[in-house]
């Protein structure tokens, strides 16, 4: 039965795949209402894959074409597909990928009620590369290098968050704990916009022992705190920064720890410093901190605005007035290369759905 069924969906995916070539070739939009009238309900789940969901996270799994993908899977009923669906297509066509078009009760059930938009793809999973010192560059070969440290995070969505903060302001490497860590899921990819396809993420067993050697290599270990309190014994040995009044003048880990107990005592006592957002108003208990995806943000925004490549004033107000322009634009973050990093596009992709 299980091959009956494969063999099925292989043979729809074949002729949804063939319709869309015939289509192309006679000059059709791609997607049309050919497309959109093969509807495919009998959906089997393949072992060992899992489902990737939403426009951004697909798109970029595509492009970056790190993933083995099983079946693209496009909401069915839509008169006919454009832009990046119409995209979707092509490259799925290029590649030669079955794609398919359920009905959006059976998208929402496959993803269990995740936002989908109407896009998913079966997908093999991705995992963390294992850290290695091996070929890696001396921190003197760039005095500005940032690399984001994470210990412990758990919740998808915060990881997924500092992840898309960490890509946007250009954090050249992310290291993750391997033990309590969140594993790179789709629910993470989904809350990175797609950041996550197109990231190198490392993980490492001896978080402790990794700060200690980068150390001794010449880099700065800056570990992060909430709202710093008196008689902390856990910090009165260990200078505390505003991340304001930061120098970012060598290379540095910027180390954060988990949404609740912050970093464990061993990765905190490796850090040469720790760094704290100041409030601007007294707090009451509980709220002497911040969310760990808002606090990522606005501690790299805080470091990464000395960068030498940073946009100056005027080219910020270049890059208000004409965002498109290519001259006015960071390398690296151009949305055309990388889609639904910016929240006006996410919020276009949404009312889409």
């Amino acid at each position: 039965m299980a091959l009956l069924s494969t063999i099925r969906g292989a043979t729809w995916g074949r002729l949804v795949t063939r319709h869309f070539s015939h289509a192309a070739r006679r000059g059709e939009r791609p997607g049309g209402e050919e497309l959109s009238r093969l509807l495919l309900d009998d959906l089997v789940p393949t072992s060992r894959l899992e489902l990737l969901f939403g426009l951004s996270p697909c798109l970029l799994a595509l492009r970056a074409a790190r993933r083995s993908v099983a079946r693209l899977l496009l909401q069915a009923g839509k008169a006919g597909l454009q832009g990046e669906r119409a995209e979707l297509l092509r490259m799925a066509e290029a590649r030669d990928i079955p794609v398919l078009r359920p009905r959006r009760q059976k998208l929402d059930t496959m993803c269990r009620y995740q936002v989908h938009q109407g896009v998913c793809m079966e997908v093999s999973p991705l995992r963390p590369q294992p850290w290695s010192e091996a070929g890696e560059a001396s921190p003197g070969d760039d005095p500005q290098q940032l690399w984001l440290v994470l210990e412990g995070i758990q919740d998808p969505r915060n990881f997924g968050a500092v992840l898309r903060s960490a890509h946007f302001l250009g954090v050249d490497k992310v290291i993750t704990s391997r033990r309590n860590s969140c594993p790179l899921t789709p629910v993470v990819s989904k809350a990175s916009a797609g950041a996550m396809e197109v990231m190198d993420v490392f993980s490492t067993d001896d978080l402790t022992g990794f700060l200690q050697t980068k150390a001794q290599q010449g880099w700065l270990v800056a570990g992060t705190v909430g709202c710093p309190r008196a008689k902390d014994p856990q910090s009165s040995e260990i200078p505390i920064t505003s991340c304001l009044e930061f120098p970012w003048d060598r290379p540095t880990l910027l180390v954060l720890g988990n949404e609740g107990s912050g970093l464990s005592q061993e990765v905190q006592a490796s850090c040469q410093l720790l760094l704290t957002i100041l409030p601007r108003r007294q707090l009451p208990p509980g709220l002497e901190s911040l969310n760990v995806s808002v606090a990522a943000g606005i501690l790299l925004h805080s470091i990464c605005s000395q960068w030498k490549g940073f946009p100056t004033e005027g080219e910020r107000r270049q890059l208000l007035q004409d965002p498109q322009e290519p001259s006015a634009r960071s390398e690296g973050l151009s949305v055309a290369q990388h889609p639904g990093l910016s929240s006006g596009s996410e919020k276009e992709r949404q009312n889409e759905s």
